[in-house]
C-alpha cells in the first residue's frame, strides 16, 4: 500500500463531500512558509509538522488551479513514518465563500477506497498520480477546505489548508 494516498484520501474526502477538490485558508491566508511543496494551492496548517506521519514532498497539480469540466490530474510524493491503520480520520471542513457547507469527521481508510486504495498504509516512500474529472457545473466561487488528519491513536498524520476559486464562464468562453 502507498502512503502518499493519504494526501489523495484528503482530496477525495472533499470530493465524497460533492466538491472534488477544493481548498481552505483557515483565516489564515497565503503563507510562503506553509507552502506545501510544488505546483498546487495546499498549504500546512500553521502548527508543529514535526510529529506528522506523513512527510509531503511535493504536489502537482494539471491544471493548476483547478477548472471546472476539466481533468485534474494530481501527482504526490511523500512519506510515511510509521503504518496508519484502520480507525485513521479526517475533521474536514468544506466552505463556499463564508458559508460552511460541511463540518464532518470522515474515516480516512474509507475515503482512500476511492483511489482504489485501502489500509493500513505501510511505512515508506509514496507517489500517486490520480486523475479527476471536474464537473462543469461546480458553481462559481471561493471554495475553502481544512483536513486535519489523526491516526487511530490519535496521532497527527498531517494538516492541511487550501483555497480554489472557480470563476464565472464569460460571455466569450460559451462554445456556439
Amino acid at each position: 500500500m502507498r502512503a502518499s494516498t493519504v494526501l489523495f484520501g484528503l482530496l477525495s474526502t472533499a470530493s465524497a463531500a460533492s466538491l472534488n477538490f477544493f481548498g481552505s485558508d483557515n483565516g489564515v491566508g497565503s503563507r510562503e512558509d506553509l507552502k506545501v511543496p510544488g505546483k498546487s494551492p495546499l498549504q500546512f496548517c500553521p502548527a508543529d509538522h514535526s510529529k506528522d506521519v506523513l512527510t509531503i514532498k511535493s504536489v502537482e497539480l494539471s491544471p493548476n488551479p483547478p477548472l471546472a469540466g476539466t481533468e485534474l490530474v494530481i501527482k504526490a510524493v511523500g512519506s510515511v513514518a510509521s503504518t496508519i491503520a484502520e480507525g485513521a480520520y479526517v475533521n474536514l471542513q468544506v466552505k463556499y465563500g463564508l458559508i460552511r457547507l460541511i463540518t464532518t469527521t470522515a474515516d480516512l481508510c474509507e475515503q482512500i477506497q476511492n483511489v482504489d486504495l485501502e489500509c493500513p498504509i505501510e511505512k515508506g516512500e509514496i507517489s500517486i498520480v490520480k486523475a479527476v474529472d471536474l464537473p462543469k457545473e461546480i458553481p462559481p466561487g471561493k471554495y475553502t477546505v481544512l483536513a486535519d488528519v489523526y491516526t487511530v491513536d490519535d496521532e497527527p498524520i498531517t494538516c492541511l489548508t487550501a483555497t480554489v476559486v472557480f470563476d464565472r464562464p464569460g460571455v466569450f468562453d460559451v462554445e456556439l
